[in-house]
């Protein structure tokens, strides 16, 4: 099988030094990680204090704010800047950097920005045009070196734009569906890049780590995995008959425990660098249980999407932006103290929303702040250890 790698040859810099040769703007992902993860920082709490009513100030900040920023605006930045990286080493040729990447972090930016205090009319457009401009350089690498394989990204990226342009139709009022709709569709999305990237690299990463260990990975197997999850999505989505959507849910969740298993989940506990994209893609199978059962109403579709979207989204992202962080900054790839209690936090967060969402034990506003607090505590961790790292020159001296 061919491993996904995204370490990237040497190249020295040419011509005099300036601002945008700074280390900060010399790869994807050292501005959109660090981005991203201080956005994280401040937007569920403010979301959390607007709900409870403290922030009323924040007109803006509301369920479509809080639903369309988690996704269009934390995940996407995380998934450019680790696709800038990966293209890279994926074609040998470089993806935006320098000016071209200040230009981008600074459009994403003023998406963020818009969608907090600017009218939807103009915040729309805004937030629209981050992701082409983002997906293009990326599409013009791949096709000048014939990357074919990794072509279904910027597939997958057009269809993420759509969806985020009947995300604003929506709350513009242009078209009459629900806005939670186009939301639950990105994150499904997510979950089949999550689900390809997942199988390329998590067997590898595990057997590079782990001496004489061979995760068991089968392309066929792994194909009817890709195909049952899609179809349960596009069932969700499009509203199926509850019994055939809930159906195609637990094919897809077992197909994905049975893909996971192959993987050796259970030599990796000794390794949490490891064991944190097992756990995070385990949330996966569990969030189409979850979908399964809202499917014929015995579970909440805000439990089943806050377990794609924390347990293995953001599971996904801590684990791997730790990881390529300390790779690509030139350091070794071990999970300290900070880094375990940064995913232990994670998977508190996730099952305290969990519990929220289903008001199991009768403490909903409980189980949100504490969902909100370990959230925001474990990327405000990764700001103040990631920080320097993402700033800094690599320390082997190495371009990236």
């Amino acid at each position: 099988m061919s491993l996904l790698r995204i370490d990237e040859p040497r190249m020295p810099e040419k011509g005099a030094p300036t601002l945008l040769h700074h280390p900060f703007l010399r790869l994807g992902f050292r501005p959109f990680y660090l981005l991203a993860a201080a956005f994280a920082v401040v937007s569920v709490p403010l979301w959390i204090a607007r709900y409870f009513g403290l922030a009323s100030a924040l007109t803006h900040v509301d369920l479509n704010w809080h639903m369309h920023e988690m996704v269009f605006g934390f995940a996407i930045a995380v998934i450019i800047g680790f696709m800038f990286t990966a293209g890279r080493n994926w074609t040998g040729l470089w993806t935006p950097r320098r000016g071209h990447l200040a230009a981008l972090a600074g459009l994403w930016i003023a998406g963020r920005l818009a969608m907090l205090c600017a009218p939807s009319w103009l915040a729309a457009p805004v937030d629209l045009l981050f992701i082409p401009l983002a997906a293009y350089p990326m599409y013009r690498v791949l096709q000048r070196t014939n990357s074919k394989r990794n072509m279904f990204l910027i597939v997958l990226l057009s269809l993420l734009t759509v969806i985020n342009a009947f995300f604003h139709a929506s709350v513009l009022g242009l078209i009459s569906i629900s806005s939670s709709t186009p939301i639950q569709a990105a994150i499904l999305v997510i979950v089949m890049i999550e689900s390809v990237i997942g199988g390329r690299v998590i067997p590898g990463f595990t057997a590079n780590a782990i001496p004489g260990m061979k995760p068991i990975t089968d392309e066929k197997r792994d194909r009817i995995s890709l195909v049952l999850t899609a179809l349960a999505s596009i069932a969700w989505v499009a509203q199926l008959p509850g019994p055939f959507t809930g159906s195609l849910a637990v094919a897809a969740a077992c197909a994905q425990v049975i893909r996971l298993a192959g993987w050796k989940p259970h030599a990796t506990f000794s390794k949490p660098i490891l064991w944190i994209l097992h756990l995070s893609y385990a949330w996966i199978p569990a969030g189409f249980f979850l979908i399964a059962l809202a499917s014929v109403n015995l579970a909440s579709s805000s439990a089943a999407f806050h377990a794609l979207a924390i347990g293995s989204m953001a599971g996904l992202i801590i684990g791997m932006i730790t990881r390529t962080a300390l790779g690509h900054t030139g350091r070794p790839l071990t999970a300290g103290r900070s880094e375990l209690l940064m995913y232990l936090l994670i998977q508190a967060g996730v099952v305290a929303r969990l519990l929220a969402a289903q008001d199991l034990l009768g403490l909903r506003s409980t189980m949100l702040v504490i969902a909100a607090a370990s959230w925001s505590a474990a990327f405000l961790l990764y700001v103040a250890v990631y920080a320097p790292y993402l700033m800094r020159a690599r320390v082997d001296g190495r371009d990236g």
